[in-house]
């Protein structure tokens, strides 16, 4: 195995806020409550969790941007606290959007004004930026103004910017976020490229299936704690005696109703469309599920009716506990 070239140790982040409109109270909060990991070096390690569950602290902590209130962070053997001036020239961390970029400038003047801020000598920055300009596919952008510019090849781009150090590590927080599935697609294609060149990652992500691509090793965070860590395919096996069933009917309502009083069932989770709803159940008996369904709303009530095994993002679901979007989906917990 790699040795792990990220260790972090106990490390705790708190802050006080005030509440109230008139007579304000302050209120602790702990963002972090004493987490440790580890990150191997050449690995991509992902850190997923709900909004507000500490992930983005994390990161920013070990890119020397906030300090630990408790604990130790220490990366390539420097800690994150005391030694932040050594670290951040061999670290890099690209946020997920349009930020961090100059829109008049071209793409690869926006490089060189990175490069200048890093002090990398003139005769380096000819040969290294028409190589990442490559590297991301905006080689024929090179002086096209970033204004100009497409999403997907904006956040290119942010992967150019993150690699102009050279650096060891780099640090991804929400990478694909706003993009279409081709852009998105094409970012986590270079992405692996970087991985394979040797360039360890750290990455932050809201959507299971590029974390389940991607990752060789995924750590869950919820409300500031570590609530598991392993593989893909290892985290996948804690739900393996749960099956997956999903089918789109008319009355998700009823179909919720029916299901919450069966004993094997998980989670329900309810997307609601124009005309229809969609519902996936985890459960441990399958086939008592659709025979409940088929019983209760008959065969004209059901469509599309499949069972599957769990995939990365059921495993969220069991894990956090079934966060939603309240605008479209409804879940229910149950037996969890």
């Amino acid at each position: 195995m790699n040795p792990s070239i990220i260790n972090v140790k106990n490390v705790k982040r708190t802050y006080v806020a005030e509440q109230g409109l008139f007579k304000k109270k302050k209120k602790t909060i702990e963002a972090l409550k004493g987490i440790s990991f580890e990150v191997n070096k050449g690995e991509v390690f992902g850190l997923l969790g709900p909004n507000g569950a500490g992930k983005t602290t994390m990161i920013k902590i070990l890119t020397t941007m906030l300090i630990p209130t408790e604990g130790q962070a220490t990366i390539l053997g420097l800690d994150a606290e005391t030694e932040n001036h050594k670290l951040r020239p061999q670290i890099n961390f690209i946020l997920g959007g349009e930020r961090n970029l100059y829109w008049r400038l071209s793409a690869y003047d926006n490089l060189t004004y990175f490069a200048d801020l890093y002090k990398i000598p003139r005769s380096i920055q000819k040969e290294r930026i028409p190589e990442l300009l490559q590297l991301v596919g905006l080689e024929n952008a090179a002086t096209q103004r970033v204004e100009t510019f497409s999403k997907g090849m904006k956040q290119r781009l942010q992967i150019a910017r993150g690699l102009i150090n050279d650096p060891k590590i780099l640090f991804l927080d929400e990478p694909s976020i706003g993009l279409d599935p081709i852009s998105a697609r094409n970012l986590r294609q270079v992405i692996r490229q970087l991985n394979e060149k040797g360039t360890t990652i750290v990455l932050t992500t809201h959507y299971m299936q590029e974390a389940d691509e991607l990752c060789d090793r995924i750590a869950f965070i919820n409300q500031g704690e570590l609530i598991a860590i392993d593989t893909p395919d290892n985290l996948k096996k804690m739900v393996g005696q749960l099956s997956v069933v999903q089918f789109d009917c008319m009355n998700g309502l009823k179909a919720k109703s029916l299901l919450s009083k069966n004993a094997s069932l998980q989670h329900i989770e309810e997307t609601t469309n124009d005309y229809y709803s969609t519902v996936r159940v985890q459960t441990s008996e399958p086939q008592k599920v659709i025979s409940l369904l088929y019983s209760g709303l008959g065969e004209s009530g059901i469509q599309n009716i499949s069972i599957t095994e769990p995939s990365l993002e059921d495993v969220y679901l069991h894990l956090i506990g079934g966060l939603k979007d309240e605008q479209h989906s409804s879940p229910i917990m149950a037996n969890s």
